[in-house]
């Protein structure tokens, strides 16, 4: 149970899906496996031979983004698995105790309660106009049809940090990419499959911002911090800013170790943003086109440690050098 809150710092942790944690994990991995099979079905149907579809399903419902072929999703250069694997991204970036949820009841009502879920939408809707709106103003693509096409693909595959490419974004005019993987450190939710702050703590930030601003003017007001219809307490809203502040400052220190080496500030600063949210691609040398071959044995360490790090959520692995974590 303590591993179970730890990774959801939601009030969804708190909401018994089952009488015991046990069931809860059995269920979960049933959600689990169901997504990944309606994942196969759906991906076969749209034009993949069956053993593509399961190694691409695997790689989608998990976010992990590899693909069997050098040129990833575009290899296929089919529309319909582009709308397949954008919807199955987001089904993996949301909350799987929602969708557990949404099981038992046999309803979709625990969807539209859902903040976050809500949250993320509205911020890959929104990411997806400006970025459409900018590439074809830019005359990158000058038909909107296709930046529509290849900017919702390849954004939600960042933001969920799936990590999927249809194209080689990093050639995109550099405000495109670097958007993509601002979001990625935002997009998923807690208890989904990807990496990055997640969104409860984005949307507790903002609360928690717009909170300090109200005690400004109202000195004496209460207004607690709430996320929906749930008052998140001050040492959920503690941990939070605790984690968001080791987090950028983990990424400052990775980064500055892999300036130190020789990479240059684009790839460096993008190959740890991608480490540590587990993404994948970044830009410069590490961009979609290219992989993490050239990079020396130090900076390839340091990637393995940020990707460590980010999986791990950060105060998992740092407790172990507290020397409180060691005292009998």
């Amino acid at each position: 149970m303590q591993l179970y809150k730890a990774e959801t710092p939601g009030p969804v942790k708190n909401e018994k899906l089952t009488p015991r944690i046990t069931e809860t994990a059995k269920a979960l991995w049933f959600i689990y496996v169901l997504v990944t099979l309606a994942c196969i079905a759906s991906l076969q149907l749209a034009g993949m031979s069956w053993f593509d579809a399961v190694f691409h399903a695997f790689s989608t419902v998990a976010l992990g983004g590899f693909s069997s072929y050098d040129a990833s999703i575009g290899h296929y250069d089919s529309l319909a698995i582009e709308i397949v694997l954008i919807a199955f991204m987001l089904v993996a970036a949301m909350n799987f105790s929602r969708h557990l949820v949404a099981w038992q009841q046999k309803s979709l009502r625990t969807y539209r309660a859902d903040r976050e879920a809500r949250a993320m939408l509205m911020l890959l809707a929104a990411g997806i106009s400006v970025v459409t709106l900018f590439m074809w103003r830019t005359g990158v693509y000058p038909d909107l049809s296709v930046a529509v096409r290849n900017v919702a693909f390849n954004l939600v595959s960042v933001a969920t940090t799936c990590g999927f490419a249809t194209q080689d974004f990093a050639a995109w005019p550099i405000f495109a990419p670097l958007v993509m993987i601002m979001l990625s450190c935002y997009t998923c939710n807690t208890g989904s499959t990807g990496g990055g702050i997640k969104m409860f703590r984005t949307l507790v930030l903002f609360r928690q911002a717009g909170r300090e601003l109200m005690m400004l003017i109202h000195p004496q007001a209460v207004r607690p911090v709430r996320i929906g219809e749930h008052v998140v307490q001050n040492q959920i809203v503690f941990a939070v800013l605790a984690f968001v502040v080791l987090y950028f400052g983990t990424v400052v220190v990775l980064v500055f170790a892999l300036l130190a080496s020789g990479l240059d500030f684009m790839s460096a600063f993008t190959a740890v943003i991608a480490c540590i949210n587990n993404m994948g691609p970044g830009l410069g040398v590490v961009g979609p086109a290219s992989n993490y071959q050239s990079l020396t044995d130090f900076q390839t360490w340091i990637c393995s440690l940020a990707m460590l790090l980010g999986r791990l959520e950060i105060f998992s692995v740092l407790v172990l050098f507290t020397p409180a974590y060691w005292r009998k």
